[in-house]
Formats: structure tokens, C-alpha cells, sequence
């Protein structure tokens, strides 16, 4: 098999995943397809978790994930599949909107296959943009502790009672220097400099 021809095998497998087709009309489960349709608003409420209420996420979690008892999962595996939840929802309410030709049972087969093929995407894609999030604020808050050290530092140096602390302290740095250099100097000057001068004895 050429690489050409493995090529077009791997896009279409990728896109029968990321696509039904429905009434002889292809239909993308995957949200990011229908990006080239999005304004700036639509794009950031698809790509940034958090935008759909709680209430409605747990309301939603059984309805996506069946096989699994919420009660025994750790909090960061519990906001994942949350956040996924969220995800199906979003790209539900997209597909809906795109497509409001589709029956309520064209939408439920929309939804079925797309509850077996994107649930593990949904995940991964979710788990980077929590991270991308905590290392985004955890970038701020180092940004913030700088300009505040540097403030304190500022506000430090600004007081009355700092100057005339300091004043007595700079003078006494400015003496030692120059004590150590006049010492230095005159030890230089103590010494004498011999040239050594080679002297020849004729035979």
C-alpha cells in the first residue's frame, strides 16, 4: 500500500469517527469541524470549560456515562468526565443549530454513536485545557508575586525612616572603599622597584 493511499485509509477511518451520515446528508460529531461557521464568541463558550451550569452537567452525567458510579471516582477523573459531559452537550447544542433539519430521532442517533466514538476524545481534550488553564494561572500568579516583591521593595526604600537608615550605612561603604584603596596605594608606594640589571665579565 502506497503512503498516499495509507493516507486517505487513515482520514477516512478519522472521519467516519468524527461524522454519521444521515437522510444521505454527512453530519460532523466532532465541534472543531464546523469551526470555519464560528464567530469569536462561539469559538472561546466551545473551547474554554466552565460555560454550561453545574446543574446541568450533573443533570446530563448518566445520560453520557451509564456505566459509571460518580460516587467512586477521584475529584481530577470526576471533573475530566464533567468537563467531557459539557463537551457532548456543547457539541450537541452546535450540531442542533447548524442542522435544525434533523428529527428528535436523527438527533438521538447523533448522539449514540457520538457517546461511543468522541467520549475519549472529549477527555483528552478537556485534560489539555485544564492544564493549559493551571499553567496559564499559575504563570499569573508568579507575575503577580514579582510585581508585588518589587512594589513592597519600592514602598521599603520610599519611607523617611528607611533613607535616614540607610544614609549613615551608604557613607560608612563609601569610607571603607575609600580607605581600602588610599592603603592599597600606599603600600604600592612603599615598595621600591629594583631593575635588575645583568652585568658581563670579559675573560
Amino acid at each position: 500500500m502506497s503512503i498516499a493511499n495509507q493516507s486517505e485509509l487513515n482520514l477516512d477511518r478519522r472521519l467516519h469517527h468524527d461524522s454519521i451520515k444521515l437522510s444521505g446528508k454527512i453530519i460532523f460529531l466532532n465541534p472543531f469541524l464546523y469551526w470555519r461557521r464560528f464567530d469569536t464568541n462561539t469559538d472561546r463558550w466551545l473551547r474554554e470549560p466552565g460555560q454550561i451550569g453545574e446543574d446541568q452537567i450533573i443533570g446530563n452525567r448518566l445520560r453520557f456515562y451509564p456505566e459509571i458510579d460518580w460516587n467512586y471516582l477521584e475529584e481530577d477523573e470526576c471533573n475530566i468526565k464533567d468537563g467531557a459531559v459539557e463537551m457532548f452537550l456543547k457539541s450537541l447544542e452546535l450540531i442542533n443549530t447548524f442542522h435544525p433539519e434533523l428529527s428528535a430521532g436523527q438527533l438521538l442517533e447523533v448522539e449514540r454513536k457520538m457517546a461511543v466514538t468522541k467520549k475519549r476524545a472529549f477527555e483528552r481534550w478537556v485534560e489539555k485545557s485544564y492544564k493549559r488553564r493551571l499553567k496559564s494561572e499559575l504563570k499569573e500568579r508568579q507575575r503577580f508575586a514579582r510585581e508585588r516583591f518589587l512594589r513592597e521593595w519600592k514602598e521599603w526604600f520610599g519611607l523617611e525612616t528607611t533613607q535616614k537608615a540607610l544614609l549613615p550605612l551608604i557613607a560608612l561603604c563609601v569610607l571603607s572603599v575609600f580607605a581600602g584603596w588610599s592603603f592599597g596605594f600606599s603600600s604600592n608606594s612603599c615598595n621600591p622597584y629594583f631593575s635588575s640589571t645583568q652585568s658581563t665579565s670579559l675573560n
